[in-house]
């Protein structure tokens, strides 16, 4: 596994970094191997860097995290890291919802350490055409009507501490590799200087 992040950095750190050789080299390693490469990439730098270098990829949207003939209420695991200082591990968990209830959408929470303090960060995930940052965003301003079975109760993101953490924030998508996402933070419309790296469990 060292060795398969040493090579991420190391593509990384190319002027300019290639995109295309950064996917083949994450999609040549099993979901296991890719999460614990990718969760080697700590800090804002490293993070920041690859976030630029995807830029010129295809524009992604919902559907590509998870596909619309998925069943609906089935949960899917995105195993995660972020540029934070601390709590950095994480999984975003997102299922479809009911078709009467949102077609196009995603309902989801965030699962790591912090949330018995920060609360689940319940977000409703859908397509942002008019955005440059990216095609699909987590919207922290919006809640799901439900959540499936098992999940925490849903709260909103405006009380308690995680008014601090949530309350207003938008999530930008692009994509690094065909499991492997990356999204920039922002909140009252300007990024936040803030990361986070998403390998979604293989469907």
């Amino acid at each position: 596994m060292a060795d398969a992040t040493r090579r991420l950095l190391e593509l990384l750190g190319s002027d300019p970094a290639d995109p295309a050789a950064i996917a083949e080299h994450l999609d040549s390693l099993a979901t296991d191997a890719a999460v614990t490469t990718v969760r080697r990439l700590s800090g804002r730098r490293v993070q920041r860097r690859l976030w630029e270098a995807v830029v010129q990829n295809a524009r992604i949207g919902t559907a590509d995290l998870v596909p619309p003939d998925y069943e609906p209420m089935r949960p899917v695991v995105f195993h995660g890291k972020n540029s934070l200082p601390m709590f950095t591990e994480f999984e975003k968990i997102c299922c479809r919802p009911p078709a009467r209830d949102g077609p196009g959408e995603l309902w989801g929470y965030n699962e790591g350490p912090a949330r018995p303090w920060i609360g689940p960060g319940y977000y409703v995930t859908h397509d942002s055409p008019d955005s440059e940052l990216g095609g699909t965003v987590f919207d922290y301003t919006r809640i799901p009507g439900e959540r499936c079975r098992g999940w925490p109760a849903i709260k909103a993101n405006e009380r308690g501490v995680s008014r601090l953490v949530y309350a207003g924030m938008l999530d930008y998508m692009r994509r690094v590799a065909r499991d492997v996402f990356i999204g920039s933070a922002t909140k009252g419309g300007s990024e936040i200087d803030s990361y986070f790296i998403v390998v979604r469990q293989r469907l």
